[in-house]
């Protein structure tokens, strides 16, 4: 295997403030890790130096053995291409079509024109092929329905497929499952470590509720105030952690 995602002594810097301190961890491929922590923690701004939406103020990020730092945009463009993102809000557009939703994960590939090409005319070996991640998804009946007419859930689904559809080698998801009930997050969180571990797709992953997290991943890094408490596999996290690393409250995104 080999590293997908390498931070060292990583620290972000916004203003006076400091989101990160010296974050170290490495990501290898087919992994599947959970970033937990209070809000405010610093899982968004990690993540966000893992897909390059963010640079670091200090220390290193390193995708696929290549430093972010070092890359000029058209390279970053490039490496983005092979890293989905799953934003909290979701990113869909509410007006498209699921299909036109899932389509869009590889605007990155077929550029702006390539892309509203598929979306006008698809051919129907990308329907097909859409149609069947929203089947794996359960909602194979939604690929010609308004985005905004389905409920949070299926929406959530949809960004899944649209995440999947891009064929990535990593998927990144920032709190993928916040808005919606236990019952309907197990779902969601079972389809989507399946499916990456299926695809061989490394995935990490940031949640506040730490029972879903120790349910579905093997490796947690609890973050708090932008440090790093521990980095361990489930089995070897005691409650005692768990509770010291939430018992300072929320500090607030």
């Amino acid at each position: 295997m080999r590293p997908v995602f390498q931070l060292e002594g990583a620290e972000v810097q916004f203003g006076a403030a400091r989101a990160l301190h010296g974050v170290s961890l490495t990501v290898e491929e087919g992994e599947q890790l959970c970033v937990i922590g209070p809000s405010g923690s610093g899982k968004t701004t990690a993540l966000g130096l893992m897909n390059g939406r963010r640079m670091p103020s200090a220390g290193s990020v390193r995708v696929f053995g290549e430093e972010t730092g070092g890359m000029t945009a058209g390279r970053l463009r490039e490496v983005r291409r092979d890293l989905a993102w799953v934003p909290q809000d979701l990113g869909l557009v509410p007006n498209l079509r699921v299909i036109q939703n899932v389509l869009s994960g590889r605007a990155g590939r077929l550029g702006f024109w390539g892309l509203l090409r598929r979306m006008v005319l698809t051919p129907m070996a990308d329907a097909e092929a859409v149609h069947g991640l929203l089947a794996r998804l359960g909602i194979p009946e939604k690929l010609y329905e308004r985005t905004d007419t389905l409920s949070g859930g299926q929406q959530q689904r949809v960004a899944i497929a649209r995440a999947l559809y891009q064929a990535p080698a990593a998927i990144l998801a920032d709190e993928p499952v916040a808005s919606v009930d236990p019952g309907r997050a197990r779902s969601l969180l079972r389809l989507l470590t399946t499916a990456a571990a299926e695809e061989g797709v490394t995935l990490v992953m940031s949640l506040h509720h730490v029972e879903l997290a120790r349910e579905f991943f093997p490796r947690l890094v609890g973050l708090r105030e932008g440090r790093v408490m521990f980095d361990q596999s489930v089995e070897e996290t005691t409650r005692e952690e768990l509770d010291e690393l939430y018992a300072l409250g929320e500090a607030g995104d």
